[in-house]
């Protein structure tokens, strides 16, 4: 069991208790690996499980890497940093690192209905709405989608981002936290909102209420210019797998359930509420990523306005 793993079921069973263009072929032939990053969420742990980008990638001679990281900054500063290749991440940290000029590009998009992620508060709670959490410390990852969340429920309820105390945790170590009290309020994604459901906890809001939802394919630029070809392929194969699994909820979520050891209810529950298709980049996709670049740069949650089109690598299925 990796290191990942057991922090996570450590932590989550804690809270439970607690809580009762194409590349000239030439290049591609040079490619030997492709090394992806994930997290133990959506459909990445399936695909892994499946083996379906080592048979597409197979009669290139090339092999896959699966690089686990916990949540969406580190895959991007890996991607930055030509560590990583392709990777998955929601939608607040290619903003960060484009605000940090990273060497990455948005290659594909997966939009959500919203469900995945929201904001929780134990039940006995006396936060009842948005317009509650001012003067609470309300616990998320730094640079995460959920930091987004949090930025959009506030803006919602006509707070300043200084009215609350945030406490920027990575999901495990927010796991002990919210379930000590040392929080008053979690904006996390799922599994571990599922999870927490389990628990005495309410959803304040799920990401639907505050906000449009998308999660992104990202690549390295470097990566993206030398091997178009390649980087179309794993979108082209992941957005079959993402058909897949829209017909097949209860095979994705046993393979889940082995990737992450999270139990049966919430794994079902995360399951039957996410969103699988991958699309191009869209303009609306686009624009709905600007309002939130722009809404970081406001708050100076970011050094510099950025202008998100300008990392955009158009894909075009099937070509």
């Amino acid at each position: 069991m990796s290191h990942a793993r057991r922090t996570i079921l450590t932590g989550l069973s804690a809270a439970l208790l607690l809580s009762a263009g194409l590349a000239a072929p030439a290049l591609a032939q040079q490619l030997k690996e492709v090394r992806i990053g994930f997290q133990k969420a959506g459909i990445f742990p399936v695909v892994k499980q499946r083996g379906t980008l080592e048979n597409a990638l197979k009669s290139r001679g090339i092999t896959v890497k699966w690089v686990e990281f916990q949540f969406g900054p580190p895959i991007l500063e890996a991607i930055n940093t030509g560590n990583v290749d392709f990777g998955y991440t929601g939608d607040a940290p290619p903003i960060f690192a484009q605000a940090a000029r990273a060497n990455l590009l948005y290659v594909a998009a997966v939009p959500s209905p919203g469900y995945n992620q929201g904001i929780v508060v134990p039940a006995d709670s006396s936060i009842r709405t948005l317009a509650d959490l001012k003067g609470k410390k309300v616990g998320f990852a730094k640079g995460s989608s959920a930091h987004n969340t949090t930025v959009a429920a506030l803006e919602k309820a006509g707070l300043a981002y200084s009215d609350i105390t945030p406490v920027t945790l990575g999901p495990a170590d927010a796991v002990a936290a919210f379930a000590g009290g040392n929080i008053d309020a979690w904006a996390i994604w799922d599994p571990y909102l599922a999870l927490a459901e389990n628990g005495k906890v309410r959803v304040l809001a799920f990401v639907k209420d505050v906000q449009e939802s998308n999660s992104f394919f990202l690549a390295n630029k470097d990566f993206t210019t030398g091997h178009a070809d390649i980087v179309a392929l794993l979108n082209q194969t992941f957005a079959e797998e993402g058909k897949w699994a829209v017909g097949h909820r209860e095979e994705v979520a046993a393979s889940l359930r082995e990737a992450t050891g999270v139990d049966k209810e919430a794994t079902a529950r995360a399951v039957g509420r996410s969103e699988y298709v991958v699309t191009p980049i869209t303009d609306k996709i686009i624009a709905t990523q600007q309002e939130t670049a722009d809404r970081f740069f406001k708050l100076g949650l970011i050094p510099k306005a950025v202008n998100v089109k300008e990392i955009v690598w158009k894909w075009t299925p099937g070509s």
